[in-house]
């Protein structure tokens, strides 16, 4: 409801408005509130993201490239119209002109032009002063050097390597999008523990302020409570500035529209601070269901077929520098109406025509050569980085085995810190240890806690990341 004017602007489909739609709940304080999950963030990065545009783009300029190709089977047809007019005839021939200068032929030509006084004629013949002449062509190529063939098939390297390109841009358009919802789901915990945090130190120091009225406990007690709660409220200003940040860039980057003013309304758009990401990182499985061996996934990706087709068109462009060399035949028709020398006429002619390259047979032996060269070094390459992306798939298991080890020390340690504390607030109340120590327990039990935030975050990232690579 509110991102819909915003999305018109935009040109997005009308899906994307519907589950935006959805997406918007009740009003708040400060306006209506829009949620949005992982998945509906990815479609609006699917729809909106330059990058997967572009990708887009070159899909529809490869596809139009093939279709242009294919034109190279069909004959080339053209029209030719030319009409002109010379201030002077542009051919004029005398008698001397057909029988030569001789001594008779100027005699004979004396006389005509005495008989031509008397009779009204001239001896000169002049023509091309003005004319008309227009015509079809049709031309059929017959053989080209298989250059045409090749040039088709290139066309279609060319589409599949920008389907390809196209799908490897919406897997990172993906990753990234997940990671950027992820971040700011683990800043938004961060600030929910550190609120609660705040709480619990609000509470001491109440409890240390009526100690220290009663006499109960020193001054310094007092301040270093009143130490931690600045500190506190100094991390809190940091966290939500980072917050309202990581907001902006990725709320940026998938295309949804929003007011980054809390105090008061600029747009027609949900404020910042409206828009909800709802998903959370519960349900933590073990990688072992996902795993499959590297050499298997890599064979699957784009990126292996985009080597292969890497390939193929160094052979295909090899072809093409050979049928440079080749023999070009075509046959053709001719058709049209001529008035520059005599009256107007119509007429048509049929042709063959043979061209067979004799100079440039060297510099394309040459040209064949440095081709070779290249298409061997395109295999060379393709086995190498065939190694490196089973190497890529082998790390990213790595990354989340670790990464998965890492979550379970994670959580130890947090469950440990939060013991820890229970007991060091008891101890605490008994007078058995000093305010100094409770404090610094509550920081371990904080930061055991955002750790484990982290952990959770590097883990679902890196469980994400093999999926990706291995089709889940």
């Amino acid at each position: 409801m509110v991102l819909v004017p915003a999305l018109l602007a935009a040109g997005q489909s009308l899906a994307a408005m519907e589950f935006l739609q959805d997406s918007t709940g009740v009003s708040s304080d400060t306006g209506t509130v829009v949620y949005l999950t992982l998945e509906q963030c990815q479609e609006l990065a699917l729809q909106n993201n330059t990058a997967v545009l572009n990708a887009g783009l070159d899909v529809v300029a490869a596809r139009a490239q093939k279709q242009e190709a294919v034109a190279g089977y069909f004959p080339k047809v053209s029209v030719t119209a030319m009409a002109f007019y010379a201030f002077d005839p542009l051919l004029e021939l005398g008698l001397t002109d057909i029988l030569g200068d001789t001594p008779f032929v100027r005699g004979l030509n004396n006389t005509l032009e005495g008989m031509a006084q008397q009779y009204g004629f001239s001896t000169i013949y002049s023509t091309l002063k003005k004319g008309v002449t227009a015509n079809v062509s049709v031309i059929q190529p017959v053989f080209a050097g298989g250059r045409i063939i090749t040039g088709n098939k290139m066309a279609r390297l060319g589409l599949d390597a920008a389907a390809l390109k196209q799908e490897i841009q919406l897997r990172n358009t993906s990753e990234d999008v997940e990671t950027g919802y992820w971040q700011i789901v683990s800043l938004e915990d961060k600030l929910e523990c550190l609120q609660e945090t705040k709480v619990l130190l609000d509470t001491l120091y109440r409890d240390v302020l009526s100690a220290s009225s009663a006499g109960l406990v020193l001054e310094t007690d007092l301040l270093q409570v009143r130490l931690k709660m600045n500190e506190l409220k100094s991390g809190e200003v940091k966290l939500k500035n980072g917050l309202r940040l990581a907001k902006m860039n990725f709320f940026n980057s998938i295309g949804v529209e929003y007011d980054p003013y809390t105090t008061f309304s600029a747009s027609s758009a949900p404020r910042l601070d409206d828009i909800v990401l709802t998903d959370d990182l519960s349900d933590m499985e073990s990688p072992d269901r996902y795993y499959r061996p590297a050499e298997e996934v890599a064979a699957e990706q784009e990126e292996t077929r985009l080597l292969d087709i890497s390939v193929e068109a160094s052979r295909l462009e090899k072809r093409m520098a050979i049928g440079e060399a080749l023999p070009q035949i075509a046959v053709g028709a001719t058709y049209g109406y001529n008035n520059v020398i005599d009256k107007g006429s119509m007429n048509g002619l049929v042709f063959g025509m043979v061209q067979i390259p004799l100079s440039d047979w060297g510099k394309t032996a040459r040209k064949v050569q440095r081709l070779d060269a290249q298409m061997q070094k395109a295999g060379n390459e393709r086995i190498l980085l065939q190694k490196q992306l089973v190497l890529q798939i082998d790390k990213l298991w790595l990354d989340l085995t670790a990464a998965w080890e890492q979550l379970k020390v994670s959580e130890e340690n947090r469950d440990m810190a939060e013991t820890l504390l229970v007991q060091m607030r008891d101890q605490y109340h008994a007078g058995l240890v000093p305010v100094s120590d409770l404090l610094e327990a509550q920081t371990s039990a904080s930061q055991a806690e955002s750790g484990l935030l982290d952990s959770r975050i590097a883990y679902r990232t890196a469980l994400q990341a093999y999926l990706d690579k291995a089709g889940e």
